[in-house]
């Protein structure tokens, strides 16, 4: 004997999608689909004609070459000559185009030069409200409109940075104004770097040039008062004629006396015209003196980057993308268009 099961085939029958009656639904309520779908592209076609446009430029850097650093190099390399010499560095330290390319980048990326470039632009002052709170909002979107991205030598990709505008050539104008200026910020604090360099040298090189002088000094006075004392010896003993065979410059300073009185005025003689006598280095450590002397010729605009990508004027608009926003929110309404139509059936 077998039982038939009508509620299960019921609620299975309940559990069924009518398809053909989901589309009948949805084409009796197009009207609603489209018409919601459509509100909400013309809403969007508004909102992208005054909203805030976004325009980005990007260039991209590498380290200058020499003659880019024009001076500066010159006078570097002229420092670290002296260092190396006084053994002060390493002959195997950075390149001035690498030590002038790290600050010209720690420049780039700084927070403060960004604040700084961004206070003395047309472009801020023209959007300035006169409150205080909203300006300094402004400003802080402002700095985050740059955007420096370091590269990475082990994937050959090179430092680069982005400035975002309103229009395509604020974005291009402004990103090469903001790399002048950070080059210019780095070019002043390798300038001043050098400066207090060259002075720190230039009093070692004066303390050395004294010390040579000292010693040079402190010898020449021996030398007299040996001689000085040898003669006055030989004066008292009435010598008057060299009693020795050893040269003179063998000769101890207790013994000089045996030079002879004639000998040894001339001696006294010659040293005092001549006066203290100076090895090469002391030479060598003058001239150095007298051009540290003249102190270094500072150019404030030397060049501390070079172009990998020059900036240009975007053609494609970052924000608001036009279409994008269309398509999908001609999307979202035509659901809920769909969604209104169903719950429409529904309640009939």
């Amino acid at each position: 004997m077998t039982q038939q099961l009508p509620v299960a085939n019921s609620v299975s029958a309940e559990n069924e999608l009518d398809i053909r009656g989901l589309f009948c639904t949805l084409w009796a309520g197009k009207r609603w689909i489209i018409g919601i779908a459509f509100l909400f592209v013309l809403i969007v076609l508004v909102y992208t004609f005054f909203a805030r446009q976004e325009w980005s430029a990007t260039a991209i850097t590498d380290r200058p070459t020499v003659n880019m650093l024009g001076g500066y190099y010159s006078q570097q390399q002229f420092l670290r000559n002296l260092d190396i010499k006084a053994n002060l560095a390493s002959p195997d330290q950075p390149s001035a185009m690498d030590e002038s390319y790290k600050e010209f980048i720690m420049q780039l990326a700084s927070w403060d030069t960004r604040r700084e470039f961004w206070s003395q632009t047309d472009y801020y002052k023209q959007r300035q409200s006169g409150n205080a709170r909203a300006d300094a909002a402004l400003l802080d979107d402002l700095i985050n409109d740059i955007q420096f991205m370091p590269g990475d030598p082990l994937k050959s990709v090179n430092d680069s940075i982005k400035l975002v505008a309103e229009t395509a050539p604020d974005a291009n104008n402004l990103l090469r104004q903001y790399v002048a200026f950070a080059s210019q910020r780095a070019a002043g604090h390798l300038n001043d770097e050098l400066k207090g360099a060259w002075a720190a040298r230039t009093i070692q090189m004066k303390a050395q040039v004294k010390r040579q002088e000292e010693v040079a000094q402190s010898i020449f006075d021996r030398n007299i008062h040996s001689v000085q004392q040898a003669l006055k010896v030989a004066q008292q003993n009435n010598i008057s004629r060299s009693e020795t065979d050893v040269p003179a410059e063998q000769l101890p300073d207790s013994e000089l006396f045996l030079l002879g009185r004639p000998m040894l005025q001339a001696r006294l003689e010659n040293l005092q015209s001549v006066g203290p006598d100076f090895d090469l280095d002391y030479d060598q450590n003058r001239a150095m003196l007298t051009t540290l002397n003249v102190g270094p010729t500072l150019d404030p605009r030397f060049q501390t980057y070079r172009y990998l990508r020059t900036p240009e004027e975007p053609v494609k608009r970052d924000s608001p993308r036009r279409v994008f926003l269309m398509v999908m929110w001609g999307i979202v309404g035509a659901l809920i268009g769909a969604g209104i139509a169903l719950v429409r059936r529904r309640t009939q």
